[in-house]
């Protein structure tokens, strides 16, 4: 017969030691405070605080520690749910090996999270709380915007008129047109006179005549529109230009006695035979070279007057064109 097997007691890794020492020492923490006497709450209040009193508690989990160093160090926190093979064969060895009863059992996930829970530091949300002071309020100055201006419109200086000395020339014309008529009936009474044909009692009679012939007329009326075209060519200009010009305004009064001699004959009536005749005959006549000398005197001397005049207006043109640009170099102004 062979021998009856012995059971022979598998030996316990370290896990279960570790297990094992620190059921210990909460079964003897757990029988330390059954053993001190409670407290009252009035000699709680004035006995002096102890702060080398020991744990039990923490005794033990140092001295569990001390003996295993390494098994309650893991920063991370372990779940209590087995999660590795490990755990699995450590759950197993102690269900086999270690009959020990429920309540006395002691689990090591769940002694690590109560550790963990009891001497971990304080949540962020436990922290004493600091009081910041707040920054010093600041009065918000208001700043009032400011208040639009509405445009003021005022009205720009307009350039001055030059002032022109056409309308002057023409008025003067006027007057030296009366004064050549004048001289030139005078010259024909007189051409009349020298030759017998007036008598002293019978002058009123030949002026009257004379005043009623284009003979008359057409040299004066010639002489007005050569002094007036003169005068607008000129304008403001110098007497000198009259002096020059002049002549030209003489040729046109000469030109005006031969045109009048043929309206006298008339030209509409006689071939152009008679018509070249007659104007050879009254070329050297004196009454034309009167017209000429005439017309070209009384220009000259009235177109002194119309210089005058016409120097006159270019000073008030250039004062005016100074006032002007004062009045753009100092601006816009408001009156009050």
């Amino acid at each position: 017969m062979s021998d009856p097997e012995v059971p022979q007691n598998e030996p316990k890794s370290d896990v279960d030691d570790v297990v094992d020492s620190a059921n210990a020492g909460l079964a003897e923490a757990e029988a330390a405070r059954a053993e001190v006497p409670d407290r009252s709450a009035a000699a709680a209040e004035h006995a002096p605080v102890d702060h080398d009193a020991v744990d039990p508690d923490l005794a033990a989990f140092e001295a569990a520690e001390r003996d295993h160093p390494g098994t309650f160090g893991a920063s991370e926190p372990v779940d209590a749910t087995p999660t590795s093979r490990f755990d699995a064969e450590v759950r197993d060895a102690k269900a086999s090996a270690l009959p020990v009863d429920d309540e006395f059992r002691f689990d090591r996930t769940s002694a690590a999270s109560i550790a963990d829970s009891a001497y971990a530091p304080p949540a962020a949300g436990d922290a004493e709380t600091k009081v910041v002071p707040s920054e010093p309020l600041v009065a918000e100055t208001v700043v009032a915007a400011p208040v639009q201006q509405q445009p003021i419109f005022v009205q720009a200086p307009e350039p001055p008129r030059e002032r022109g000395n056409r309308g002057t020339a023409g008025a003067i014309g006027l007057l030296a047109t009366l004064s050549f008529a004048i001289l030139y009936l005078a010259v024909g009474l007189g051409w009349s006179a020298l030759r017998g044909e007036v008598q002293a009692d019978g002058i009123v009679d030949r002026v009257l005549e004379t005043l009623t012939t284009w003979g008359f007329w057409v040299p004066v009326v010639v002489f007005f529109l050569a002094f007036w075209l003169l005068g607008a060519v000129i304008n403001r200009g110098r007497w000198g230009l009259w002096v020059v010009f002049g002549l030209l305004v003489g040729v046109a009064s000469y030109g005006g006695y031969i045109l009048g001699q043929l309206f006298e004959a008339p030209f509409w009536l006689i071939s152009a035979r008679q018509a070249t005749e007659l104007i050879g005959e009254q070329l050297f006549a004196p009454l034309a070279i009167a017209a000429f000398v005439l017309g070209r005197e009384l220009t000259i001397w009235f177109g002194a007057w119309v210089a005058r005049s016409g120097a006159r207006k270019t000073e008030l043109n250039e004062e005016a064109q100074r006032e002007y640009e004062r009045t753009l170099e100092a601006g816009p102004s408001l009156s009050r």
